[in-house]
């Protein structure tokens, strides 16, 4: 009886520190998404104001200059993770990719509805986020086999919008319904990627809330 006790106040304990790590990565990937907000916005206050526009010049060589540069963000962040440097690499990535919707941001505001649109824009995601969340706390079925198709998606997507970058160096511009495919899947990939990420918080496959 001794025994079991004692094994059974370890295995309470364990599950105690298990939860409370899993709180804390959950509460402090909040926070840092709020966070990482602030120069999101900062970012792409700047680049509307000085009309900043990355593809400029060549759309395609832009595009693959641009996926350098987030890339060797990503790969910062992910050598760096555990330090407080990772958390700095994560909101200058977010400053930068404020930055480059600078210019779509731009044009949107320019519309007569265009500030309606923006902050449509801002809720849906926020709603998004919202709804995935909640999914996240109510659905009990293991989801890390979702990983590997959303990593399929992901490819997809890239390569998808690097036809469309090339499309623009042959001809006047991208093919549109190409275009708007990518966007329509990139929606569909990366709220589920809000689902499958928060999800494995919660069921401790995620340990490191930068990531």
């Amino acid at each position: 009886d001794r025994f079991m006790s004692q094994h059974y106040d370890v295995m309470t304990s364990q599950s105690v520190r298990a939860a409370a790590q899993q709180n804390r990565v959950l509460r402090n990937t909040y926070l840092l998404l709020a966070l990482s907000m602030v120069p999101t916005v900062i970012g792409a206050l700047i680049g509307v104001k000085m009309r900043f526009s990355f593809f400029a010049g060549s759309p395609g060589v832009s595009f693959l200059m641009f996926m350098g540069v987030a890339f060797a963000f990503m790969w910062g962040i992910e050598r760096t993770k555990n330090s407080g440097l990772g958390v700095l690499l994560l909101l200058g990535f977010t400053f930068f990719m404020g930055v480059m919707l600078s210019r779509l941001v731009g044009m949107v505001l320019g519309m007569g509805n265009g500030e309606a649109l923006v902050m449509s824009a801002m809720g849906g995601t926020a709603g998004v986020f919202a709804v995935m969340a909640m999914l996240s706390s109510v659905i009990k079925r293991d989801l890390s086999g979702m990983g590997r198709w959303l990593s399929v998606g992901a490819v997809i997507i890239f390569v998808g919008f690097l036809a469309c970058a090339l499309l623009s160096v042959f001809f006047s511009g991208p093919a549109l319904p190409l275009l708007m495919a990518m966007c329509g899947l990139s929606i569909v990939v990366f709220s589920l990627y809000m689902l499958y990420d928060i999800k494995q918080i919660i069921d401790g496959g995620e340990t490191n809330y930068v990531m």
